[in-house]
């Protein structure tokens, strides 16, 4: 499905159509069919915001709407022209263009004219020389080369990957250790390289590893939930290189054979037994690298990137803080199960799959894309519950205004058994606040029965069960039950005036 709410963030972002197309895996003619039908609706990133994924839809592809039928270039023709001498792209667009009209067929605009040819051109094992703007791009990668960290109780070694960053255009690169290649550690890489160099680029160019990419196909294009957040956090664009197809990060990968000679094959003979260790020899090589003299031309990476750091885009107030997305389902009692701790989801939303965005210290909860909740991430024992008024239905709202803690304090002034049945009360849930109801009851039978009747009605109850229940207690009070004991007591003592049948009567006092 075409993300049509990503094609109006990164056209706000300043990208051109061709460059949205690559980033999202679609095709030119679709960026530029939604972003005329957003311009028509007057529909903006911000405002797209605001509307529901169906909403979105609706509102840009009202029914009965068309697509025009465009005719394909002959690339196949257009390569060979292109070996002649003089030929050039703008002149063999211009005649497929004259084609078209003479045949009353829609041609391509340039671009997407250029975009097809490339393509074919690839497949073709033409090659073209690639020009970078400076803070254009920036390309990530896992170097092949790992190092180590030894293990000082064991001795053990313990692999360590090396995260490489490296902007095409002066060369400049970030290079950083960690010891796992986990969605998390393959975040907090890009935000420490973000860091260092100060600014963020327009496009950002990884490979197609499941901590980034998802699914990469002719069709399809699917990041990464966490790794898409952050591009939209530092407000840029993920185009990911083409399965298969190192050249697409050429930079990169001469980053990273760079990284091996000069940084790793030097440090091969050191041992470390931090981590921290490891990244400080790395950064004093990674200096010594960034600012050694080009062989072949004038300067280092560290002088043309004192040139291309100006033209970075302003990194954000504050930092990416990593979050991870789970999909839950909302309970009947209108919470969701996360880690094994509860928060409260408007009830509305029973039985409806929800996304929810963990981070260290806040849980978020989105439904098609909006968010509907948010509480404190719980930590702790498991169970624990994070309930906000606002989310229950209207009468289980009424006994909000009541708390576990008022009930136990009004039970322990009637007396001791009073607090225990409450307690069992107040813990027999999974909810404590679907609770409140039962004690509400149970210490209200305190006006109709007296304090000192409730209090031996509890004490009867919990002598048939450790956890009686409002029903029980209030049977027992009907009853007249709690007054048993006084009369069995009284039934004990010695009686002066009862009739007790002596030997004779049995006959034992026969001769």
């Amino acid at each position: 499905m075409t993300n049509y709410r990503e094609i109006l963030r990164l056209k706000s972002l300043g990208l051109n159509h061709s460059q949205i197309s690559s980033s999202l895996g679609i095709s030119r003619q679709t960026t530029v069919t939604v972003l005329q039908r957003s311009a028509e609706q007057g529909l903006t990133y911000q405002s797209a915001t605001e509307l529901s994924d169906r909403e979105l839809f609706k509102a840009l592809y009202p029914p009965g709407t068309g697509q025009p039928s465009y005719k394909m270039p002959d690339c196949e023709q257009i390569h060979r022209e292109m070996s002649k001498s003089g030929v050039t792209l703008q002149l063999l667009w211009m005649e497929y263009c004259e084609q078209c009209r003479s045949a009353n067929e829609i041609p391509y605009q340039f671009t997407q004219f250029k975009k097809y040819y490339r393509e074919y051109a690839v497949k073709t094992k033409a090659t073209m020389r690639i020009s970078h703007k400076p803070g254009e791009i920036m390309e990530v990668d896992w170097a092949g080369q790992t190092a180590e960290v030894t293990d000082n109780e064991t001795g053990t070694a313990i692999v360590a990957y090396i995260f490489v960053a490296v902007l095409p255009y002066s060369g400049y690169a970030y290079v950083e250790a960690f010891l796992s290649q986990d969605q998390e550690a393959w975040i907090i890489a890009h935000v420490n390289a973000y860091r260092f160099f100060g600014g963020v680029t327009r496009i950002l160019v990884p490979d197609n590893l499941k901590s980034g990419v998802t699914k990469n196909t002719r069709d399809e294009i699917v990041f990464n939930r966490s790794y898409q957040e952050m591009a939209e956090h530092y407000n840029t664009a993920i185009v990911p290189t083409r399965v298969k197809a190192p050249k697409d990060k050429a930079t990169v990968e001469g980053a990273v054979g760079h990284v091996s000679s000069f940084i790793l094959a030097a440090i091969r003979n050191q041992r470390f037994f931090t981590l921290r260790e490891l990244n400080k020899v790395i950064k004093e090589r990674l200096h010594a690298l960034n600012h050694r003299q080009f062989q072949k031309k004038d300067g280092s990476r560290a002088s043309l990137f004192s040139e291309e750091r100006t033209v970075l885009l302003a990194l954000p107030p504050r930092e990416y803080e990593y979050a991870t997305w789970k999909i839950a389902t909302v309970q009947y009692n209108y919470h969701v199960n996360v880690d094994s701790q509860f928060y409260s989801i408007p009830y509305e939303y029973i039985k409806r799959k929800v996304d929810v965005r963990l981070t260290r210290s806040v849980v978020e909860v989105f439904f098609e894309n909006c968010r509907i909740c948010s509480h404190v991430r719980l930590y702790g024992r498991q169970g624990q519950y994070s309930t906000q008024q606002a989310h229950m239905p209207p009468n289980h709202q009424q006994y909000a205004q009541w708390s576990g803690e008022r009930f136990r304090k009004w039970a322990a002034q009637i007396g001791p058994n009073t607090a225990t049945v409450v307690e069992t009360i107040l813990t027999g849930y999974k909810v404590e606040q679907q609770g409140y109801r039962a004690c509400m009851a149970l210490l209200k039978l305190s006006d109709s029965y007296t304090p000192q009747r409730l209090e031996a009605a509890c004490d009867k109850a919990l002598y048939y069960t450790p956890r009686p229940s409002y029903k029980a207690v209030q049977a027992i009070l009907k009853s007249g039950q709690d007054k048993i004991s006084d009369s069995a007591s009284a039934s004990l003592e010695p009686s002066v005036s009862g009739f007790v049948r002596g030997a004779n009567y049995y006959g034992r006092g026969r001769e």
